[in-house]
């Protein structure tokens, strides 16, 4: 392949001096899907490896369903142990998980039935629920029983896996909503306006405490939002902006078309290495 990944330098931003996350580019989404299986691969043996198991935040969407289908094959799925891996999620909709619009239902339907996870590995969001404060609050206490603590009290998943959208919400963080200021809270229930509907989520600072992120991204619909997140100039920032790792690392998975207003700033300084795609 003949696309590189680049890590740059930050520009100021309202957020301060971060690290720049490492970005590679791909040439189709279905590339970016074999990346990030591979991807899940490594971290899973790498924290398996370190402490005996692998907590992991899954995402919705359609890159991610591609990355599940492709995990769930036997060229990936043989590679993970997987009764070592414990499994959440970042966000949910508060549908039933039988609903087509579920994270958990379409994550049960393209990897987790088809691959050896003990059912009491898998800990999906009850967002259906009536009482989605009291779902929240024990979705915190179910994090509690499983994940280790940073020094500021905050959950630390070995990998969350996130996407962006074209606005440059991630999880269910939407710009400008009421999720975005949380500080204390592990688990949040946002309404999302625009949707007419609430949603529970991983609040920020859970997001920004994990070891790993990996950011999907494909689509020119996703480019302006891919612009900004990564030149890092919004002020306020977008909610994918606000996701910077500071205590793990962050890498972008982005197909070519969603690179499309990346021009000048692929041109920047920065450190390049070969993406690497399925032979």
């Amino acid at each position: 392949m003949d696309d590189t990944g680049t890590t740059r330098k930050a520009k100021k931003s309202p957020l301060g001096r971060v690290t720049p996350p490492e970005v590679k580019v791909y040439p189709s989404p279905d590339d970016v899907a074999w990346a990030g299986a591979r991807q899940f691969v490594e971290l899973a043996w790498q924290a398996v490896a370190r402490s005996g198991i692998f907590n992991v935040a899954l995402a919705g969407g359609n890159t991610p369903r591609a990355m599940y289908r492709l995990l769930a094959t036997h060229e990936f799925r043989t590679q993970v142990d997987w009764p070592k891996v414990q499994i959440f999620w970042g966000d949910e909709r508060c549908v039933p998980p039988e609903d087509p619009e579920s994270n958990y239902g379409m994550a049960r339907r393209e990897l987790l039935i088809r691959v050896s996870v003990p059912a009491v590995n898998v800990h999906r969001m009850e967002a259906e629920r009536s009482d989605l404060g009291r779902a929240a609050q024990d979705y915190e206490e179910l994090m509690r029983r499983y994940l280790p603590l940073n020094a500021r009290g905050f959950p630390r998943f070995d990998l969350i896996l996130l996407g962006m959208g074209a606005e440059g919400h991630t999880a269910s963080l939407f710009p400008g909503e009421q999720g975005m200021a949380e500080t204390t809270r592990w688990v949040s229930t946002p309404e999302v306006p625009k949707l007419k509907a609430h949603r529970m989520t991983l609040t920020l600072p859970v997001l920004n405490a994990a070891h790993f992120v990996l950011f999907s991204v494909c689509g020119t619909e996703k480019a302006a939002a891919l612009r900004d997140v990564l030149e890092g100039t919004n002020d306020p920032p977008l909610p994918a902006q606000m996701v910077t790792a500071p205590e793990g690392q962050r890498l972008f998975l982005v197909d070519r078309a969603a690179t499309a207003l990346l021009d000048a700033w692929w041109k920047g300084p920065g450190t390049r290495a070969p993406a690497e795609g399925p032979s």
